[in-house]
């Protein structure tokens, strides 16, 4: 990528790649083996006022070209990131550390909202509202709400922004991305990309900072931002929503889980582990919709855990560009010391221990994949959002005490269950209170349905037919005199 060919990866403001003010930066690491990778620049006040006033100026053109021009841009992104994905998933692999098909995935997977969004680009339909007076009209439309901050995770780096930017862009606004200090560079190189489909300067902008409060703090008080994306926790989300009232921006925010998966007794055990590896383990478990709590009926408790067990212990950690590597290090020291001390505390609280339990022989930031037996609800393992390669086993006897227990917690994104009863399904399914719940089913984010929860995670949709509203404004207009 023409970005990384210098000693320092520049922002990239008004379709120029620029250095921070007083050549200011920051160190983004390997996690893998604790090097540097490169250098960037560590953009502050000064950046986010530049990006925001060449934002605005973009704005006035982008949103007024034809919606068909606009998707013929993003169509152009989707293809240059399916043609570029080996090199840009090298890139995600040397930041987060995920394994080398996981990080191919993702660019394909971020691909699919370009051309989702460039399909949906066209499709903003307002209405034509029947009036009760012969002598008037009612019409609504909908128009992009101007320029919007973009403020993405370090687990995802590129398909997170991927999701976000195409529905704006597709909205006819103009972006201003503020990466995880983490892993900028996927940022970057999406910029590149975009700029090489022909988007326009200024339309979107990557101001990459290790000032994660001051960064939030300015996004959220710039009166000339008018709409704020967040993913991330649910402690940073309140802070933002909180600095965005003065401006009363409109919010997207797509915070913590607790995600639960739950096996009833009738279940396919082989299709659940199934499922439950691809919930629990992508990304070593580093994800918003991974599987956090797993509800085992009483019953299959022992059967459940000796089938997983042979499962996870086969897994292979390793640097990702390994093509044997099923789970990577953690992003960083933080992490880590934050899982080992989860499991800890719930090996003192009686938890049994399957397998793992402790950091890998590799060192570093690799932490074995575990299970622990014998959870309770009111074990800290179970209340907290995990972020790790950690399964909890919680035993239930019934529907009614699973469905309690399930949706005892503030967080409300993404639930799982396994039955072989369509009645059982249906009806467990309608009283779990999360945003997305798959059935018979691990994997289920795709750019046709919308993604986001309920309570505590979050709110707002993105992807689907649904995310496109988040970047619009509803306007409607009375002709009278007719």
């Amino acid at each position: 990528m023409k970005f990384m060919t210098e000693a320092i990866a520049h922002a990239y403001i008004g379709g120029a790649w620029q250095m921070a003010a007083g050549d200011k930066e920051f160190a983004v690491k390997n996690p893998a083996t604790g090097e540097t990778i490169t250098q960037v620049s560590d953009c502050g006040a000064p950046e986010v006022q530049s990006a925001v006033d060449l934002a605005k100026r973009a704005f006035e053109d982008w949103s007024q070209i034809p919606a068909k021009q606009r998707a013929e841009r993003l169509h152009r992104v989707a293809t240059l990131m399916r043609a570029r994905d080996e090199e840009l998933a090298e890139i995600i692999v040397l930041e987060s550390g995920k394994p080398m098909r996981e990080a191919i995935g993702e660019i394909r997977y971020g691909a699919s909202y370009f051309q989702w969004f460039a399909e949906e680009a066209v499709r903003a339909y307002g209405d034509v509202i029947p009036s009760g007076s012969g002598t008037s009209r009612f019409i609504v439309t909908k128009h992009a709400i101007g320029v919007c901050a973009l403020i993405t995770p370090w687990n995802f780096p590129s398909a997170m922004l991927a999701r976000k930017t195409a529905a704006a862009l597709a909205a006819g606004c103009t972006v201003v991305a503020k990466p995880a200090e983490d892993t900028p560079l996927s940022a970057l190189a999406l910029a590149e990309i975009l700029e090489d489909a022909g988007l326009p300067s200024g339309v979107f902008n990557v101001i990459p900072s290790s000032l994660r409060s001051e960064m939030g703090d300015w996004l959220t008080s710039h009166p000339d931002i008018k709409k704020i994306s967040f993913t991330g926790s649910t402690p940073v989300g309140r802070i933002l929503f909180k600095q965005s009232a003065d401006t009363l921006k409109k919010l997207s925010l797509e915070l913590g889980g607790n995600a639960p998966f739950i096996v009833f007794d009738d279940a396919d055990l082989d299709a659940a582990i199934e499922g439950l590896m691809a919930s629990k383990f992508r990304n070593a478990g580093q994800t918003c919709v991974c599987t956090n709590r797993v509800f085992v009926h009483r019953s299959i408790e022992d059967a459940f855990a000796d089938k997983l067990a042979k499962r996870v212990e086969n897994l292979n950690l390793g640097e990702g560009q390994n093509p044997e590597t099923d789970i990577g290090p953690l992003i960083n020291r933080s992490a880590l010391e934050k899982v080992s001390s989860l499991v800890t505390s719930a090996l003192s609280e009686r938890a049994e221990l399957v397998t793992g339990g402790t950091v890998s022989p590799l060192g570093g930031l690799y932490y074995l994949p575990t299970i622990l037996k014998n959870v309770s609800t009111d074990m800290k393992i179970a209340r907290e959002e995990i972020f790790g390669p950690v399964v909890t086993l919680i035993p239930f006897d019934d529907d009614e005490e699973c469905i309690a227990k399930a949706n005892d917690t503030e967080f409300g994104l993404a639930a799982y269950l396994y039955t072989e009863s369509g009645k059982r399904s249906w009806n467990v399914s309608e009283r779990l209170d999360y945003g997305m719940i798959g059935i018979n089913e691990g994997a289920i984010s795709n750019p046709e349905v919308p993604f986001g929860g309920v309570k505590q995670s979050g709110q707002g949709r993105e992807g689907s037919k649904y995310g496109l509203d988040d970047y619009m404004e509803i306007k409607f207009r009375l002709f009278g005199g007719l």
